[in-house]
């Protein structure tokens, strides 16, 4: 950590040099051989870069996706699952990990190094095993074929960037609304989903029909699914926008599915669909299906900014499940959106009793803290937030507007130093640089400014 009071005072221009350096180093131009093709390919990002970059970001989208489900069974049902398909891929080497998180949204996806979501809400239209493993054997396909990482090297490329952050991309999932209080600039939003083209889709639709039937699965599983996904689109766009988004569907693709169902694989078309067994495992998470509908409901009603309504859905959901992590979290943030900041502490803090070692809890209860003045809660709360997920520069700059409220102004500055070092424009930057201007620390003018990076 560094000592504000051991260092030089700084001059405004020195500041700003400082912030110059690359965060990765230079990217060279290469060729690697595709592991699913064998042809090759472009490929700036290596495998053990691939694994660095989930390991990095893979955990803020979990929480952001309100953590992975508290039954441990159903989750390691689904690793099971899984694993028999990824075991006998192609890049059986990866460290793949699988995951069920408590958002309600339709959806599933898959960081480049191996970690595999699928939300509770596919959870509950999903119909049986097969369609589950041809679920995670698209995703296990995105990642074998290396989309992510490709997508990357051509924007590289593109871009000239000479480090990889420039290459990372941000999906956007359940709308402003919905994110911690848009406190929190780009906690938990992914750096790497964004949507993959026609044409992956086309590949992790082959490869994961080529992996769930080397498991043992009827290939009708992939039809099933896709049939589920195109019906469910038709009748509620608004329910799949995420899902289509990142994951084109089209009726051409169900029709692949059907035609390679009925030739390259119609010796396995004897296969089970395993059923019952799903069912089994997935019986607590469907006994509260209509508490996560009404959640949503209540999430579709947010996007529309009809709040009230919304508010009332989530009252009956939380009536059925007053213990569900991710349906307080959303009521928290549906009064937090109406002001209704004292009312929506009590459920953020109701949330992090529920499910006290996941992080989204804490980050929203301390911007609420601070809306109501409780300064020293407000820096214990995203205090708890940087141990469980730490990285994120705006937490350490919340963490400094809480001491600088509270009038510890050294604690205040070291932490406004070290977000300074990481994030250089926007009203953040230039508050915690105008107290650091203020108090002695850096020598400079208090003024309004843009920080720049040199080329």
């Amino acid at each position: 950590m560094n000592n504000l009071n051991t260092v030089r005072k700084w001059s405004r221009r020195e500041f700003i040099r400082a912030g110059s350096l690359t965060v990765a180093g230079a990217a060279l131009f290469g060729c690697a051989k595709n592991p699913v093709t064998g042809e090759s390919q472009l490929m700036l990002i290596s495998e053990q870069q691939e694994i660095q970059l989930d390991r990095q970001a893979s955990p803020s989208q979990l929480s952001n996706d309100y953590g992975v489900v508290q039954s441990m069974n159903l989750d390691d049902y689904v690793g099971k699952v899984g694993k028999s398909l990824s075991d006998t891929s192609h890049r059986p080497q990866m460290p793949y990990n699988y995951n069920v998180v408590n958002a309600n949204y339709v959806n599933a996806y898959a960081f480049p190094g191996g970690t595999i979501a699928c939300t509770r809400g596919i959870m509950l239209e999903i119909d049986n095993e097969a369609e589950l493993a041809a679920l995670l054997g698209h995703e296990i396909g995105h990642v074998n074929a290396r989309h992510t990482a490709s997508r990357m090297s051509s924007q590289i490329l593109i871009s000239g960037a000479a480090g990889l952050g420039g290459a990372l991309v941000g999906a956007k999932y359940g709308g402003t609304w919905g994110s911690v209080a848009g406190g929190l600039g780009g906690i938990g939003a992914s750096l790497l989903l964004a949507s993959y083209s026609r044409d992956d889709e086309r590949q992790a639709d082959a490869l994961g029909m080529e992996y769930m039937t080397n498991a043992g699965y009827n290939p009708d599983g992939m039809i099933g699914l896709m049939d589920m996904l195109n019906e469910q689109h038709t009748a509620q766009p608004s329910a799949l926008e995420v899902m289509f988004a990142t994951h084109p569907m089209s009726s051409e693709r169900l029709a692949t599915a059907r035609n390679r169902a009925n030739t390259q694989y119609l010796g396995a078309r004897q296969y089970a669909y395993y059923r019952e067994r799903y069912m089994d495992n997935t019986a607590k998470l469907r006994a509260i299906g209509p508490a996560i509908k009404k959640m949503q409901e209540a999430e579709k009603l947010a996007g529309k900014k009809e709040y009230g309504e919304a508010e009332e859905s989530m009252q009956a959901a939380l009536k059925q499940v007053p213990d569900d992590y991710a349906g307080l979290l959303i009521m928290s943030k549906l009064l937090a959106t109406q002001e209704k900041y004292d009312e929506a502490l009590a459920y953020a803090e109701q949330a992090h009793q529920v499910y006290p070692q996941e992080a989204q809890a804490s980050a929203l209860t301390g911007l609420l803290c601070l809306n109501v003045k409780k300064y020293s809660k407000a820096y214990d709360s995203f205090t708890a937030y940087d141990k469980a997920l730490p990285g994120n520069p705006t937490v350490g700059f919340y963490k400094g507007y809480s001491q600088e409220q509270l009038g510890n102004r050294e604690d205040a500055a070291q932490e406004y130093y070290k977000f300074l070092q990481k994030v250089r424009e926007g009203d953040a930057a230039q508050h915690a640089y105008t107290r650091l201007v203020q108090w002695g620390y850096i020598r400079g003018e208090a003024k309004p400014f843009e920080f720049e990076i040199p080329a």
